[in-house]
């Protein structure tokens, strides 16, 4: 990008600002798609293992019952045709008193019609029986109704049904077959819930069956006919004496002979059907379909208890909650007795701002400027860093509500104007642009300027330096880039005009006349005259002289002359021509026109910068140098920056000699032409996403995009070393024994670095898609790998992790892996997808999925930085997406949870955090979505990333409330108006 002379970084700055909601509603269309294949490949997943579950429990049972009883073969072939249903489960009955009719005439008629009527007497009567139990709509016994449709679950119950009378399933053969089944049924929690769901109902259906058996049997003793049900309840029948092995059953069930009573029937039906409504699944259309009431219940909790002595009752208590509609089980651990009395508080910690890495120069101008105090100002996300270049230390302006685009520093060196971009906020709304002008010394607003006038965002801004910075002319980045003039002192808006359509990349006032303004861009240079409350311009002739594609800066020399630096490494002089009035007449005006041409550079000139005693610097972009110039455009000396930090983008001069130097790779140089120039700031130039800290060092390391590996010293707030990779690096994680650590990258590529040499000492490959997490059992002694391919590649790790051999794969989720830990034992595994799926792992056991989940409830990891489960289950906020928290991460001292979102806020809980709306502390300071966070070894600090914003923030934990506004003076900010409830937004406390 720095390698041509018209090189695209030319115009970067205006380029990132004339598509920035273009690109955004692409990337937010992009992220929809991939959420809804992602769902659909869940839903369909699904739907397959109920089917298989299905298929095999119904041929299991056929040879059970043939086995128990050879004459059922040949019901089961009378009953079930081709497609597994019977010509009788199709028949259904209007109203359930001809139902009952229906029922009774053929057991009456059974004497005389023999084995063949009885044998469809009884599926017609259960088969009326089992659609009702089974609907999900309560149903009026009304005539001339539609005929209920067969679900799957009660056609598959109908086998039972269609057995004689003497033939029943015992309570040993059901056992049986639930374990069997068992071993072949996936882990998802609606599938168990079915399968209970059906054993409930065949048990039910069988007594119903044995009780019939019995009524029939009693009323052909007593050769009495059978009597016509009615509304009213009929008088309680002789208890006949039960004997024989059934006895008990029916026994205990004998209140299920009264529901013959039509009234009662109805009503026990509809309670059933009111208890069993809130347990249905969600279907792939309430996956897919993000209607607003399945938003508004995202993140609603059902909370189940199993019966005495079921298979549920075993599991214990569970939590269900739903996002995007799909429902995700959580179990209560056994030490939580009453989850509905645990109580949720604000940690006693808070987090202050500690440190800043990066700087904002790969597509910003103008943004380093240096102040009288000793301190260089700067910005990069949201924050202005105002930094002591001699005692190393940052302070920081923070109130701003999106990332800062533009600076400018008063005639008083004190006073500071500040420009930011437009935003959303979490609910999609607009945040409007603004600027603020703010004292550089006690860090407090003086005044918020154009709220409601600026669109999209502010470019450039620039005080008045004959009168002494009265006014500051601003112009933002909407279509025409609109110029305004305001008296700040006041916020009154004197003029405003369109300026032009182009690209704009500076603006500033004449230092001799207040009336006069020059803004420069693509293909234009422009001089403007303020006057009687209105602008008028005058655009640049470049005559003989080849027009460049871009203005790329521009500068006042002491003796009043305009200098600029173009795209063709030119540095033109301009200066005011009188009217030609032989040539053009009497109305002929004044124009400026180029006096003076000097080859500067090869490629663009990036900056200018004017010494106080009349020298010119000069910045190359594709050749990197600095050039010093004498007052008549003589070169004097000059220098060229490290390629490693890219081309010159700005420059701020400190006493005359000693300079400093931005750069378009997001680094500040210090040094003069002498002695060459060191970096004091250092940044990603990239979207970052991998982050790891070191287990007993204050390190830490970072990866992203931009192929850049670095590790950070915490302590010293400095680059230790940075490395460049073959791919982009997505993830990483130390060793436990802190000599190594392994980098996930883009292409399925993993790669372990030796801390010390930066040498790669192993390098392998799972896979062809990007890598995910990295993450090192708790003895080290394994590696688990997760990929976007959907597995879980287990490494054995040997000779202090320099060697690796493949363990075996995890193989289970639907979609691909996002976070994972490990337990303390390092047996097992804890793993999220993108569907979000909750999986365990037994690793040591030859990596096999667990399929009760419940019996994962009670295990400790050692880390926790999985998206969903129970201890963190509070951190989503209702309405949530499952894509609005990026990252969360568990102190070592198990305390506390720090949480990344897509809003650009930092989060910090209490640990654990089970309940929903759980209260949190709320930072911001990111200009982007947060892509990870960690604690440090000593829970001493916390880590966050940027992701566009490519900002680093480094966040000192305070604990016991202690660090309040009073004692840091920087923090005396006031909170957020837009805090939502059970949250505290805090600027943090530097």
């Amino acid at each position: 990008m720095d390698g041509s002379t018209n090189s695209l970084d030319d115009v970067s700055a205006g380029s990132s600002t004339e598509f920035p909601d273009r690109l955004s509603l692409m990337e937010v269309r992009l992220q929809a798609q991939e959420d809804e294949i992602t769902l659909l490949k869940s839903s369909l997943a699904d739907a397959l293992r109920k089917l298989r579950l299905h298929d095999q429990q119904i041929p299991l049972l056929k040879q059970q019952l043939i086995a128990m009883n050879p004459g059922s073969a040949r019901v089961l072939n009378q009953s079930f045709c081709v497609d597994g249903f019977s010509k009788t489960y199709r028949h259904s009955t209007s109203s359930l008193d001809g139902l009952h009719h229906t029922s009774e005439s053929h057991v009456s008629n059974s004497a005389e019609n023999g084995e063949s009527s009885r044998a469809h007497s009884i599926p017609s009567l259960k088969t009326g029986t089992i659609e009702k139990a089974t609907q999900t709509e309560p149903w009026n016994p009304e005539p001339e109704r539609t005929p209920l449709a067969l679900t799957r679950a009660s056609k598959s119950l109908s086998l039972e049904d269609a057995l004689p009378e003497s033939v029943s399933l015992t309570e040993k053969a059901l056992h049986k077959a639930q374990q069997e089944s068992q071993e072949e049924e996936d882990s998802e929690e609606k599938d168990k819930i079915w399968q209970y769901k059906v054993e409930e109902t065949i048990q039910r259906t069988t007594i119903k069956n044995l009780q019939k058996q019995h009524s029939k049997s009693s009323e052909e003793s007593q050769g009495s006919a059978p009597q016509t049900p009615t509304s009213s309840s009929p008088a309680p029948p002789k208890e006949p004496t039960h004997s024989g092995a059934l006895s008990p059953i029916l026994e205990g069930e004998k209140k299920l002979l009264e529901r013959r009573n039509s009234d009662k029937v109805v009503k026990d039906m509809q309670d059933k059907t009111k208890q069993r409504m809130p347990k249905k699944a969600a279907s792939s259309t309430n996956l897919l379909t993000r209607s607003p009431s399945l938003e508004g219940r995202a993140k609603d909790l059902l909370s189940s208890t199993g019966s005495q002595g079921s298979r549920r009752g075993t599991q214990g208590q569970s939590i269900k909650m739903f996002i995007r509609g799909r429902p995700i089980t959580m179990y209560i651990p056994s030490n939580i007795q009453n989850y509905e009395e645990l109580k949720m508080d604000l940690p006693s910690e808070k987090l202050e701002l500690d440190w800043v890495y990066g700087y904002r120069g790969r597509d910003c101008r103008g943004n380093l400027y240096t102040l009288p105090s000793g301190e260089a100002v700067y910005f990069i996300a949201c924050v202005v860093v105002l930094y002591h270049v001699n005692r190393r230390t940052q302070r920081y302006y923070r109130k701003h509500t999106d990332c800062v685009r533009c600076l400018a520093v008063h005639p008083n060196k004190v006073f500071i104007a500040s420009g930011q971009t437009a935003g959303v906020d979490k609910d999609g709304k607009p945040l409007q642009p603004f600027v603020h002008i703010w004292d550089s010394t006690t860090l407090t607003t003086l005044q918020q300027i154009g709220l409601g006038t600026f669109e999209r965002g502010v470019g450039s801004v620039a005080f008045s330096s004959a009168d002494a910075g009265t006014f500051l002319c601003v112009i933002d980045d909407s279509n025409e880039h609109m110029l305004s003039v305001w008296d700040w002192n006041r916020n009154t808006k004197i003029v405003e005009v369109k300026s032009t359509n182009e690209t704009v990349f500076a603006v500033e006032f004449n230092p001799a006349d207040t009336n006069n303004i020059i803004t420069c861009g693509k293909s234009h240079v422009y001089f403007w005259t303020l006057s009687a409350g209105t602008l008028t311009k005058k655009q640049g002739i470049f005559g003989k002289y080849k027009k460049p594609k871009f203005i790329m800066c521009f500068v006042f020399s002491l003796t009043g002359d305009v200098l600029t630096g173009d795209s063709e490494g030119n540095i033109l002089t301009w200066g005011k021509s009188a009217a030609d009035i032989k040539t053009l007449g009497k109305g002929a005006k004044e124009t400026f026109q180029i006096m003076k041409q000097t080859r500067a550079h090869e490629g663009s000139v990036f900056t200018l910068c004017v010494l106080q005693g009349g020298a010119l610097l000069s910045g190359g972009g594709k050749d990197r140098r600095i050039v010093r110039w004498s007052a008549d455009l003589a070169p004097e000396r000059e220098c060229e920056i490290p390629e490693k930090f890219g081309a010159v983008r700005t420059i701020a001069d400190m006493d005359g000699e000693e300079l400093l130097v931005g750069t378009t790779r997001n680094a500040i140089l210090r040094g003069t032409f002498s002695d060459g120039f060191v970096a004091i700031v250092q940044g990603h130039v990239d979207e970052m996403w991998g982050l790891a800290t070191h287990p007993t060092q204050n390190i830490f390391l970072t990866c992203g995009n931009d192929r850049q590996v670095c590790v950070w010293n915490a302590e010293e707030h400095s680059l230790g070393w940075c490395t460049t990779l073959e791919e982009s690096g997505l993830c990483a994680d130390f060793c436990p024994n802190g000599s190594v650590v392994s980098v996930g990258l883009s292409t399925g590529r993993w790669l372990v670095l030796d801390l010390q040499t930066q040498e790669v000492v192993s390098d392998l490959t799972d896979g062809n898609e990007q890598l995910s997490v990295m993450r090192y059992s708790p003895d080290g002694s394994f590696l688990a790998v997760g990929s976007h391919d959907n597995f879980i590649y287990i490494y054995s790790v040997t000779e202090g992790g320099r060697r690796y051999t493949r363990f075996g794969k995890c193989t289970g989720h639907s979609s691909f892996i996002t976070h994972l830990d490990w337990s303390k034992d390092g047996k097992y595994i804890m793993s999220n997808s993108g569907d979000y799926e909750i999986l365990y792992w037994d690793v040591a056991g030859g990596c096999k999925l667990l399929r009760n989940r419940f019996e994962s409830k009670d295990r400790e990891w050692s880390s926790y930085t999985c998206v969903l489960g129970f201890h963190v289950m509070g951190v989503w906020l209702e309405g949530s997406d499952g894509t609005d928290i990026n990252a969360l991460c568990r102190s070592n001292s198990e305390r506390l949870v720090a949480v990344a979102d897509d809003f650009c806020k930092v989060h910090l809980f209490q640990y654990p955090c089970p309940k929903p709306k759980a209260p949190s502390h709320k930072y911001d300071g990111h200009g982007s979505h947060v892509t990870n966070v960690r604690f440090t070894h000593s829970d001493g600090h916390l880590l966050s990333l940027g992701g566009k914003d490519t900002c680093i923030l480094q966040w000192r934990v305070r604990r016991g409330g202690a660090g309040d506004n009073k004692d840091h003076p920087t923090s005396s900010l006031p909170p957020s108006s837009s805090t939502e409830p059970g949250s505290q937004t805090e600027k943090g406390i530097e």
